[in-house]
């Protein structure tokens, strides 16, 4: 893993209680849970319940992951106080949500003054030949790969999905908008993948 992917888990620090959102099978849960250690906290929610149970039932035959709670619920309307969370991750979610403004007011709205939100996702670049290599990678890597584990349908919307997202610089007027007192959007993978880091 570069310097770049290490990028969420330095939003957080031992004893932290951290948001994962979009949380899916918990993949992030799990090494956010390391990082906080057994006296910090990792809340993940995720809106499909089918996905939690599969992160519940990776939980359960670990016991280091004791500190993680799973929550079903929608990032447009997160069932927690204002300003409770040291941190805040979003693995490949944003991108998916009806309403990105709303989403990410809510993550605004939860997150400590102070503390950094992280938000990884695939990158869409300005750059002709990097958005050109994205979608090759796609039609020829992610989605025959995925075929192989009968996926194949699953991300086969990902080239139209990162098409219809926002750039990396759009994505930092966003934060910016909603009340992050500073945004930067890093290219990481050679601009495969980007991740957003924001300050509230």
């Amino acid at each position: 893993m570069t310097t770049m992917l290490l990028l969420p888990f330095r939003t957080a620090k031992v004893g932290d209680h951290v948001l994962d959102i979009c949380c899916g099978s918990g993949d992030l849960s799990f090494l956010l849970s390391q990082k906080v250690g057994p006296d910090g906290k990792v809340t993940g929610i995720d809106f499909s319940k089918e996905q939690l149970l599969i992160a519940s039932s990776k939980q359960s035959s670990k016991n280091c992951f004791s500190n993680i709670e799973w929550v079903q619920g929608d990032a447009l309307d997160l069932p927690f106080a204002d300003g409770c969370f040291d941190a805040i991750t979003m693995g490949y979610g944003l991108r998916n949500v009806v309403d990105r403004p709303k989403a990410m007011q809510e993550i605004s709205r939860v997150i400590k003054a102070g503390s950094r939100v992280a938000i990884l996702d695939f990158n869409k670049s300005d750059d002709l030949l990097t958005s050109t290599i994205t979608e090759w990678m796609i039609d020829n890597v992610v989605v025959p790969v995925a075929s192989g584990y009968g996926l194949s349908e699953e991300y086969r919307y990902l080239k139209a999905s990162i098409r219809g997202f926002l750039t990396g610089k759009e994505l930092e007027k966003l934060a910016l908008e909603v009340g992050f007192s500073n945004a930067r959007h890093y290219e990481i993978s050679g601009g495969f993948m980007g991740c957003l880091v924001a300050k509230r």
